[in-house]
């Protein structure tokens, strides 16, 4: 890391030791204990064993899942993308009820849910169709891309689900590695970063933390701009079902390994998130979903600057 960068984290990361805020606009915030619930890659159908992905087995997964946070009590629950999927043969009717059927167990959860777009959600579906179907609390339908607040933090679900043309996929009218943030998308994130009086967390489907075919093709553009606004604590990741971590100029970009993949509830995955007010992210991994504590001090520790 370039000199520059290491100042930027030091800067970014401060608030993350000792209390202190993210910058100067951040010096009175004080952000709550929050803790959510976090899947990803459920990728719920009734359809033959695929690469390892056991789909009919993922409503089992997810209800796991759910009963635990309700018991935790957890302030919401999001699933950041491939909600579901569908058969050999694409089949509108049959995909449309396998998401009728997985959003009804999400349902049980009792507190605020979330979804965020996976190219498999709209792989027999188009955007519409699919939000037709889910609810994303407060959030009104035709939204995609959102923001929302809880307890002195800000959240913003981004929409990768777009072609590098700007076409939005629509019914298997895309390839899963042409993936982009359109510019007016961005605009749209630039504007709530700048008047966000809060510490931020994202939420995406395709990675952002690279380059390649796994990855949103605009990344280091969309990365520019989390590192530019000074607000960004972490991002939350799908799409990579062996999931990773990496931290970036300051800030930690977590993905999860995907539920859907190997049979049975051992082979399952979920977390609960916690962060606290001093920024510091407790991550408790269940089944195969890997446990992780991220503040400076560790970063320094593992000699990543």
């Amino acid at each position: 890391m370039t000199k520059i960068d290491r100042r930027r984290f030091i800067q970014t990361s401060s608030w993350l030791v000792g209390g202190l805020c993210l910058s100067p606009f951040l010096q009175s915030c004080q952000p709550k204990r929050i803790e959510f619930g976090w899947v990803t890659d459920v990728h719920y159908a009734l359809a033959k064993v695929k690469w390892d992905r056991y789909f009919n087995e993922s409503k089992e997964k997810l209800s796991e899942a759910i009963l635990l946070y309700n018991r935790l009590n957890l302030d919401f629950a999001i699933e950041t993308g491939d909600f579901k999927d569908e058969n050999a043969e694409p089949d509108k009717t049959k995909t449309r009820q396998y998401l009728r059927d997985i959003e009804a167990v999400f349902n049980q959860f009792k507190g605020p849910r979330y979804h965020v777009l996976g190219n498999h959600d709209v792989d027999s579906l188009s955007k519409k169709e699919f939000q037709e179907v889910i609810r994303n609390t407060g959030i009104p339908p035709e939204h995609t891309y959102y923001t929302f607040l809880n307890k002195g933090w800000r959240f913003i679900v981004l929409d990768a689900c777009f072609r590098n043309d700007g076409v939005a996929y629509d019914n298997n009218n895309f390839d899963w590695f042409d993936t982009a943030i359109p510019s007016v998308q961005l605009q749209w994130l630039e504007d709530e970063l700048r008047h966000s009086d809060e510490p931020v967390c994202i939420f995406v489907h395709q990675p952002l933390d690279d380059t390649g075919q796994l990855f949103v093709n605009n990344s280091e553009e969309v990365r520019a701009v989390f590192e530019s606004s000074g607000k960004v604590l972490a991002v939350f990741q799908g799409h990579r079902h062996e999931g990773d971590y990496k931290q970036i100029n300051g800030i930690h970009y977590i993905t999860q390994k995907a539920m859907v993949d190997y049979s049975g509830m051992t082979n399952s995955s979920y977390s609960v998130v916690e962060l606290t007010p001093e920024g510091q992210i407790n991550i408790k991994g269940y089944r195969r979903a890997e446990s992780r504590i991220l503040h400076a001090e560790e970063l320094i520790k593992n000699d990543q600057l």
